[in-house]
């Protein structure tokens, strides 16, 4: 197995690389307009073989980056991008993008199992309120030949001096539309590809459904190989096991939506704590029930429970 390391742009990236392959790079600090609600994002992301398996700032929506903590309706301020779901009106672009800005780097490290990279954030309505206090750390671990693991936690401190509601389009009107959370964007070519979970495989009647786990298997261009992208919710993540905003026919997405049909409200200084597992793999969808016992394994690892975030 290759040793992980990771190369660090001070005040922009990080990547984090397999040998010769850059396995994925996170920009903690992005160059985006205002109007997709400036936020990190890990892209691009790659198999261990080199295989691309994200899409960054795709034309039908500019927003979506590769992967990243991304939440549309945070009390009236949206931190998703582009315009925001209003019932009746269907989706109007408001003075209401928020951003998420990198504060200081609180940790960095690397050894043969494991790298990781711990750092603050807040975030900033458009009007420049401060509402959250932000705690998040990326790691990632090579599990074997063919496949590895990302984990992403995240801690959030309400700061804003009042209780905020966290929902989605589904929670303000919109039928099957609870997207909100880590949400993953994948390259056009896996388009029409499969999703999968523990109860089989299918297309976009998976969308709502509710799974610890659900991966999507797609096809590559010019080489017609195939690869996986899966994720796993933690066992104590607000309203798990979480409802699911995915897509393949339209384009491919995963997002296992903890705000799908149901509000969380946070009071002023509370802290709420999220944890997710992604494994990546080379190959189709019989490999996908291996691969969420491996990132399950590596998620519970890393982050614990009760769920203490941290680089150490």
């Amino acid at each position: 197995m290759t040793a992980l390391t990771l190369d660090h742009a001070v005040g922009r990236s990080v990547a984090i690389r397999d040998g010769d392959t850059e396995l994925l790079r996170y920009t903690y600090r992005p160059d985006t307009p205002t109007l997709e609600s400036p936020k990190p994002y890990i892209h691009p992301i790659r198999t261990r073989s080199g295989r691309m398996v994200s899409l960054f700032r795709p034309h039908d929506h500019v927003w979506h980056k590769g992967i990243a903590w991304s939440l549309p309706h945070v009390g009236s301020e949206n931190f998703w991008g582009g315009p925001t779901y209003v019932h009746g009106r269907f989706y109007v672009q408001l003075e209401n993008n928020g951003s998420q800005e990198h504060h200081a780097v609180l940790g960095v490290s690397a050894d043969d199992e494991r790298v990781a990279f711990e750092h603050a954030l807040e975030w900033h309505t458009q009007r420049g309120e401060r509402w959250f206090l932000e705690r998040r750390t990326i790691s990632a671990t090579v599990l074997d030949d063919r496949s590895w693991a990302l984990v992403f936690g995240t801690e959030m401190t309400n700061v804003s001096g009042s209780p905020i509601s966290i929902g989605s389009p589904t929670t303000k009107g919109r039928e099957n539309a609870g997207y909100g959370g880590l949400f993953w964007r994948g390259p056009r070519s896996f388009t029409g590809g499969r999703l999968v979970s523990d109860a089989g495989a299918g297309g976009d009647e998976v969308r709502g459904a509710r799974s610890e786990w659900l991966a999507f298997a797609g096809r590559h261009d010019e080489t017609d190989d195939e690869s996986l992208v899966l994720m796993v919710d933690h066992r104590e993540n607000p309203h798990h096991p979480p409802q699911w905003f995915a897509r393949s026919e339209e384009f491919a997405c995963l997002n296992p939506a903890p705000f799908f049909s149901e509000e969380l409200e946070v009071a002023d200084g509370e802290t709420v704590r999220f944890a997710y597992g992604v494994g990546v793999a080379d190959g189709g969808p019989d490999a996908a029930s291996d691969l969420a016992d491996a990132v399950r394994d590596r998620l519970r690892a890393t982050v614990g429970s009760p769920m203490p975030l941290g680089v150490g």
